[in-house]
């Protein structure tokens, strides 16, 4: 079965559960000395032997094997936060620039059609295939029996009010967040 050819091709059979285990760390072995700038640093036989291992997997076994350590090491599938977000979100923001930010006029806008004529169903669906690129007018049905929907996101204040007062024009109820 070919769901099963990457199991038959395993050339990764020198790692076991076992290798992994903590018991397996607790050695009386010397730690090698830490390399100084300008040398290049010497890994140990076995972690050398792990590289060229791992590196001769096939893409679902790297996969496997990361599900498996997950699972071993009991590590959360949780996203990592960028550095610069927890330290940005860390200052404290003074009055002056939230006051700012409130009086800033929004520049973008999101197009929503929310609901519409039925009698005027045809026309708005004619409408939607204009204005939405890239779609025939099977889909532009679809899209307008589908609502809520966004029209078009981030555009210019112009160019939404423009939008807004054509769908309107065909009995459709338009909002600009």
């Amino acid at each position: 079965m070919y769901f099963r050819y990457w199991q038959r091709n395993v050339s990764f059979q020198s790692l076991s559960l076992q290798s992994f285990s903590p018991r397996r760390f607790n050695t009386t072995e010397a730690i090698p000395p830490v390399a100084l700038e300008n040398e290049e640093k010497q890994y140990a036989p076995k972690i050398q032997q792990l590289v060229k291992d791992i590196s001769q997997l096939t893409l679902l076994e790297v996969a496997d094997l990361n599900e498996l350590l997950k699972k071993t090491l009991k590590i959360a599938d949780t996203p990592m936060m960028a550095v610069g977000a927890v330290a940005s979100s860390a200052k404290p923001k003074d009055e002056e620039a939230e006051a700012s930010e409130a009086k800033q006029e929004k520049v973008n806008f999101n197009v929503k059609l929310t609901k519409f004529d039925d009698s005027k169903k045809v026309a708005l669906i004619k409408e939607v295939k204009n204005v939405v690129p890239g779609l025939n007018l099977v889909q532009a049905k679809k899209f307008v029996e589908s609502l809520p929907q966004l029209v078009k996101t981030d555009v210019p204040k112009e160019e939404a009010e423009k939008l807004k007062a054509a769908l309107e024009a065909v009995g459709a109820t338009v909002i600009l967040d």
